[in-house]
């Protein structure tokens, strides 16, 4: 039975059961980390309204177990197999979801969080600080606004029911590294949504997503921007 607002430490052996559908081999630490993420957010949730969903039971599993199904496909989709170095924006990060789980299981990556409400940018900074995750960093900005990054250069662009892909792609453009990809996560992508896509960016994979204890749909949307075809110009 889900818990209603407990201590999400008491979740732990779920979460140790549920690791292996969503490809993840989590170690003790990594448990405790990721569960004192999300008492992290309920105490911080109770004063300046992180998110919506309060109730423990459902914060596990539309928060927590929602983000980790993206783990392993971010490390395939960009090579790493979590190992190697890669310099991550996630944008519109406002409790951290997926960035502070990102930084967590994958400490050879530098994760940045970028949210436009200030407290939501310090609730990141605090989470780097009190969980020991010292490749994770929270701005306060406007991805849009120049100057925000002082190298404007990520291998790889995440979002989390941030904005439409048009509007996702067309603002973060200039912070993309030449060889780097966008991965949208969606509930759906509807036919509108693939229409309004940039005629210069690529969406080259569509990865549906398998969320434990979750009964909706999700799926990673994978873009990059458009290569010009052999011999144009010529």
């Amino acid at each position: 039975m889900p818990l209603e607002y407990g201590d999400p430490s008491r979740l732990d052996g779920q979460l140790e059961a549920l690791a292996p559908r969503l490809g993840l081999t989590l170690t003790a630490i990594d448990r405790g980390r990721l569960l004192a993420y999300m008492a992290l957010i309920q105490r911080w949730t109770k004063v300046y309204n992180l998110t919506a969903v309060r109730n423990t039971g459902e914060m596990f599993t539309h928060h927590l177990l929602d983000c980790l199904a993206v783990v392993t496909p971010l490390r395939e989709g960009a090579g790493t197999a979590g190992q190697g170095a890669l310099r991550v924006l996630d944008v519109g990060s406002g409790a951290g979801l997926p960035g502070v789980i990102l930084a967590s299981l994958n400490p050879a990556w530098q994760v940045t969080c970028i949210d436009a409400v200030a407290k939501k940018a310090a609730f990141i900074r605090q989470a780097a600080a009190e969980l020991g995750i010292p490749n994770l960093h929270g701005v306060h900005g406007r991805v849009e606004v120049a100057g925000t990054f002082k190298t404007p250069e990520f291998d790889l662009i995440t979002s989390r029911a941030f904005a439409s892909i048009h509007d996702f792609t067309t603002l973060t453009r200039p912070l993309l590294a030449p060889r780097g990809h966008w991965a949208a996560m969606k509930a759906n992508l509807s036919t509108e949504e693939r229409a309004d896509i940039p005629a210069d960016v690529e969406m080259f994979h569509v990865e549906q997503l398998d969320v434990p204890e979750l009964n909706e749909k999700r799926c990673l949307v994978w873009l990059r921007p458009q290569q010009p075809a052999v011999g144009a110009g010529d």
